[in-house]
């Protein structure tokens, strides 16, 4: 038995591939190798508001496109089409009725034994939908960057806020900063500060607070602001770190922890040379260039972070610089650098070595030098980063006198 079509079973499109091919959901042409089309199909007739007759034996297919798609097709779509045989999804435009039509356009060729090219054949698939959405990506992302330009600005203009916008000058004394932020998108937690006291001495500290972002610089003002008016009502570098504590302390929850590390000192300049009493918070050890050549670590062990713990213990050490000598204060951003494909840290190690090359220097040229090793690192500075240098200027000795015999 036979079975019929009927309302359970539709009929089978291949039983009539004409209508298949007259009402396909795409245009569908043949055109002979210089372009005259021979066959068409009723969907690019409908797209096109032509007729069968007006187009079949008397026009190409480049006709049918709109003055730019010409040219796209006549530079670009048939010379491809002839090295390669075959052209898939270039964009064109089609000549409508009512203006223009988006599609996408794939061809192949055909050919005789002799290899010689007979036939060509092309699909032409509306790209209205796509060319839509295509444009409203390109507006989402132009609203993207522009809002991506937005935070930078902010971000940047906050972080600003942050830092000093320069540092002050002091007789006998040379200073330098810098600071290197590891995305231009957030605000960074590091920061650094160098003021006058009361009695002629002067205040200055670096240190890096917990996260980053918003919370940060919430966290960085809050320091900034603590230490120096810590410092107004009592300059001892202990106390000033223990009253930092105090204020961290009341604002820390589990969701919002706040904590640093930091380094506080009091500098009382001398004639030609100079004093500078530092308390340690968990922060790494400050470097001491000499005039001699030498570097050394100032021995700021046992201090322990600020508004982590409780009952903190912070550590004092005093450096006297003689003229030549530069003190260095760095973030951890230095010594946790990626060195090499491995993801090895420079570490402390490295940074002495780096160091023991470069003194002596100045303030200013050892922050110079400094800058330039972490733009050597690259992508493997991947954390904010703060430098401060405090020098007594003065002529170093020469090679002979630093280095008898």
């Amino acid at each position: 038995m036979t079975r019929s079509d009927g309302p359970d079973h539709p009929p089978d499109p291949e039983a009539d591939p004409a209508g298949l091919y007259q009402n396909a959901a795409c245009g569908l042409l043949s055109t002979l190798p210089d372009g005259t089309i021979t066959t068409v199909n009723a969907t690019l007739l409908t797209w096109v508001g032509r007729g069968r007759d007006d187009l079949v034996g008397r026009h190409s297919f480049s006709d049918l496109l709109t003055v730019g798609g010409r040219i796209h097709h006549e530079t670009h779509f048939a010379p491809l089409l002839r090295m390669q045989g075959a052209v898939g999804g270039m964009a064109l435009e089609l000549r409508t009725p009512t203006g223009r039509l988006p599609v996408l356009v794939s061809s192949t060729m055909e050919y005789d034994a002799q290899d010689r090219p007979t036939r060509i054949h092309v699909a032409v698939f509306e790209a209205s939908d796509r060319r839509t959405y295509e444009r409203e990506l390109l507006d989402a992302r132009r609203a993207a960057d522009v809002e991506r330009d937005r935070v930078q600005r902010l971000a940047s203009t906050l972080q600003r806020t942050l830092l000093p916008p320069q540092l002050p000058r002091i007789r006998g004394i040379d200073a330098a900063a810098y600071y290197h932020p590891a995305s231009v998108d957030e605000v960074g937690g590091d920061f650094y500060d160098l003021f006058r006291l009361a009695d002629g001495r002067w205040g200055l500290f670096l240190g890096d607070v917990c996260g980053k972002g918003a919370d940060a610089a919430a966290l960085t003002s809050l320091a900034r602001y603590t230490l120096r008016s810590a410092a107004a009502a009592n300059p001892d570098p202990v106390t000033v770190l223990h009253n930092l504590d105090a204020v961290l302390t009341q604002e820390h929850d589990h969701l919002h922890p706040a904590f640093c590390t930091v380094i506080f000192g009091v500098l009382t300049p001398g004639s030609g040379s100079a004093s500078i009493t530092l308390a340690g918070g968990g922060h790494p050890a400050p470097l001491l260039l000499r005039s001699t050549g030498s570097a050394e670590f100032v021995d700021l062990d046992g201090g322990q972070l600020v508004g982590a713990v409780a009952r903190p213990i912070f550590v004092r050490a005093t450096v006297d610089l003689t003229p030549g000598d530069t003190l260095l204060l760095y973030t951890d951003g230095v010594i946790e650098a990626r060195i090499d494909e491995a993801r090895n840290r420079y570490d402390e190690a490295g940074l002495l070595r780096f160091a023991s090359t470069l003194a002596p220097a100045t303030a200013p040229d050892a922050i110079t030098a400094t800058a330039a090793l972490l733009a050597g690192f690259g992508d493997g500075l991947d954390d904010d980063t703060a430098l401060l240098a405090i020098g007594a200027p003065g002529r170093a000795p020469g090679p002979a006198a630093r280095r008898p015999g």
